[in-house]
């Protein structure tokens, strides 16, 4: 599951290993940071040879209820100037990018 928020990008898939937990990646340490308030002992650590170079092992409740959290932050009507307002205009570019690389699934279903 990738996702897009106001505090980060995240890629989340199950642990292979460790049952009833995922992986939190990101690419940008400060976005793994930013779960901190809402995973409580949240530990992040770096991986130099990973594809996500930031990763946490969460346990699957615990990152329903961030993500449960995470949903009733929103207060905003456009997301990517809330992105600009919150994390920058660079990031708010690179999420824009993403927007329109995936524009046109809505136009044709590439």
């Amino acid at each position: 599951m990738w996702t897009l928020t106001t505090r980060g990008f995240y890629s989340v898939v199950a642990h292979r290993e460790l049952p009833d937990t995922v992986l939190v990646r990101g690419r940008v340490r400060a976005d793994l940071d930013a779960l901190g308030d809402l995973i409580p002992g949240l530990t992040v650590y770096e991986d130099r040879g990973a594809d996500y170079r930031y990763r946490a092992v969460v346990s699957s409740p615990a990152w329903r209820a961030a993500l449960d959290a995470m949903a009733s932050e929103i207060d905003y009507d456009n997301f990517k100037n809330a992105v600009a307002e919150r994390q920058g205009h660079g990031r708010a570019r690179v999420y824009g990018k993403v927007w329109s690389v995936l524009h046109p699934l809505q136009t044709n279903g590439a």
